[in-house]
């Protein structure tokens, strides 16, 4: 990978293809690995820019107080693009909205899988996942907070461990256990969501989300749907919480004419 060295650490990075710049943001749980299965199709027609979020991945844990739209400005800007296609997965998601809030002339399109929405008034599951990973991390029991993720985000409410694909467990665990190490810190130096109101966003946006995720979560996708003015909503029948996992050859016949126009 590359790397972009600054006051706070390092971003790690990773380029592939030619043509117009999409950037891949991945989910709190992963790191740019997760795209790997669908990076060689939009790549046929697309540079595709996938990086590490600080304290995920290859990316080092922030040092001070930072933001994720800036880390993003500051990619975009040492890559020499001025406007890309913004593609994000769970808090990935969050990160490109508040991009497009913060920076709408960057922005050519959005594409958002299963994104947060602050301030959600969380169901009693969402809560119990919650307590449980509090509760294995104050315990410092690393691998009990790994498994509580992956049951509650890999193979979710709606399906068993047979059902979810061979090796995925495998490819999530490593970039999980990175993230949860890290997690307090770049927690605690984070600034946080940016503020904005979605009726704003005036780029073509694309919002998916998976019918076997969390219902929290595809009630949140239908809210970005409606709030987000020309939204359209892409359901996935064989998807959990990481559609671009689970559904990779739906994910892009999805997302390749989306990002084409």
């Amino acid at each position: 990978m590359l790397t972009l060295d600054d006051d706070l650490g390092r971003l790690s990075y990773v380029v592939t293809g030619d043509g117009p710049p999409v950037v891949l943001v991945h989910a709190g749980i992963a790191d740019h690995r997760m795209w790997d299965a669908v990076v060689p199709d939009l790549a046929e027609r697309h540079t595709v820019i996938r990086y590490d979020l600080r304290g995920f991945g290859q990316s080092a844990p922030p040092t001070g107080p930072f933001s994720e739209t800036d880390d993003l400005r500051r990619l975009l800007d040492h890559l020499g693009h001025e406007r890309v296609r913004l593609v994000g997965a769970s808090w990935g998601g969050r990160v490109a909205v508040d991009f497009v809030l913060t920076h709408p002339d960057r922005v050519h399109s959005l594409a958002l899988f299963s994104a947060p929405w602050p301030g959600y008034d969380w169901s009693a599951d969402m809560i119990a996942y919650d307590e449980a990973e509090t509760a294995a991390l104050d315990a410092h029991d690393l691998d009990a907070a790994v498994r509580i993720n992956l049951d509650m985000w890999l193979r979710g409410p709606a399906r068993s461990w047979e059902d979810v694909a061979t090796g995925l467990i495998d490819r999530l665990r490593g970039p999980l256990r990175t993230s949860l190490v890290n997690q307090d810190i770049v927690g605690k130096h984070s600034q946080g969501p940016a503020t904005g109101d979605l009726a704003t966003v005036s780029v073509p946006t694309l919002v998916g989300i998976g019918k076997l995720d969390v219902a929290d979560f595809q009630d949140i996708g239908r809210r970005y749907a409606s709030e987000i003015p020309g939204a359209t909503l892409v359901e996935f029948a064989t998807a959990g919480h990481l559609i671009a996992l689970d559904a990779p050859t739906e994910f892009t016949a999805a997302v390749g004419p989306f990002l084409a126009r």
